[in-house]
């Protein structure tokens, strides 16, 4: 079936509207009516090739929220109705060790992104969820158990709030842990919300002062202007865990110093170049740990909308048309957005 999306022609083309194929539903597929696409920082990396490797047309978007609207024959945990989730994967190999242990996103053979990834479909590779509508295997399809009306709130959880939920669970993350949250974006701010509601005591980091009372209101303990180094300082040697959401490269020694013995700074963002190699004495002598965390399985991306649902948590947003994305795009490069643009999917029709 022909749809209406947004996509780029070229990386230095602006985005406009382009006619794509959709398949008819196989025996384990759901199709989706896209309500929701949120805009993430990987949407504008991608479309632009500033990680290279982009294949055109580019159709960006995997924080997609919706309504089912068709099933396949053997499909059996969604309804026409339903509403649903699509985050950053479509596939994986299923049958590797990571997807056996329900970690796709770590598939040893590589899982099928969202968009830019080969596909037997036209024309050859994923499209995204700057789309009228979408077509997925049932097992990377999740269900959305909050209230309608807070249907594009919840579409950042697809991808801001897995691949901050993932670590703060890996690491044990609640009662009795300081945490720190470096970053107040669209990943860090619900960073801050997750590891509030586990329970943790919350510490957030902002090169700003005028984030301070915004990252409080988020349910920030504390907050630390990380450029103040007397703030930095008080804080040495005392955090469980820290989650750097920071997708520009910085020195991560700041941080590491204020890791206790045995803790570990976990990092999210991939910067746009490596970031300054880090003194590994401050690692050997508190064996400390640096390490990195790639959104979530899909059990995972389950347990944590159910989570959001539970404690009433969804993404803080800014709508707009798909008309607006490029406007929205440069908006993100300046960091003037609290804390994710959510496109209106109607809008595509418009």
């Amino acid at each position: 079936m022909t749809i209406n999306a947004y996509g780029a022609y070229a990386a230095d083309k602006p985005l406009e509207p382009i006619a794509i194929e959709r398949r008819a539903p196989g025996a384990h597929d759901v199709q989706i009516d896209i309500a929701f696409c949120g805009v993430c920082h990987s949407d504008l990396h991608q479309v632009r090739s500033e990680w290279g490797g982009t294949i055109y047309p580019c159709v960006p978007g995997h924080e997609i929220v919706g309504r089912v609207s068709a099933v396949g024959g053997d499909v059996t945990k969604f309804a026409v109705g339903d509403l649903v989730g699509v985050g950053c994967m479509v596939d994986s190999c299923q049958h590797c060790a990571s997807c056996d242990e329900g970690l796709e996103q770590y598939c040893e053979n590589g899982f099928t992104g969202t968009y830019n990834f080969p596909t037997p479909d036209a024309p050859g590779h994923t499209l995204g969820g700057y789309s009228e509508r979408i077509v997925v295997d049932d097992k990377f399809v999740l269900k959305v158990s909050h209230a309608e009306d807070q249907l594009a709130a919840v579409a950042p959880l697809l991808c801001a709030g897995i691949t901050t939920w993932s670590p703060l669970r890996h690491w044990n993350v609640g009662p009795g842990k300081k945490v720190g949250i470096v970053g107040i974006g669209g990943l860090g701010h619900m960073g801050v919300k997750l590891a509030h509601a586990l329970g943790a005591q919350v510490v957030a980091f902002t090169t700003s002062e005028g984030k301070r009372a915004d990252a409080k209101a988020l349910g920030a303990d504390e907050v630390v202007v990380s450029r103040n180094p007397d703030e930095m300082a008080a804080h040495a040697n005392s955090f469980d865990f820290i989650l750097d959401t920071v997708a520009a490269s910085h020195d991560l020694d700041a941080f590491t110093a204020l890791l206790k013995r045995d803790g570990t700074l976990t990092l999210v963002g991939v910067p746009e170049h490596a970031h300054p190699s880090p003194d590994v004495s401050a690692l050997i002598f508190r064996r400390r740990v640096i390490a990195g965390s790639l959104i979530g399985g899909i059990a995972e991306t389950q347990e944590m909308l159910d989570f959001c649902a539970e404690h009433g948590i969804v993404s803080d947003i800014e709508m707009i048309r798909i008309q607006q994305i490029d406007e929205a795009y440069e908006r993100m490069q300046r960091s003037d957005v609290k804390y994710r643009f959510v496109i209106d999917n109607a809008t595509l029709a418009g």
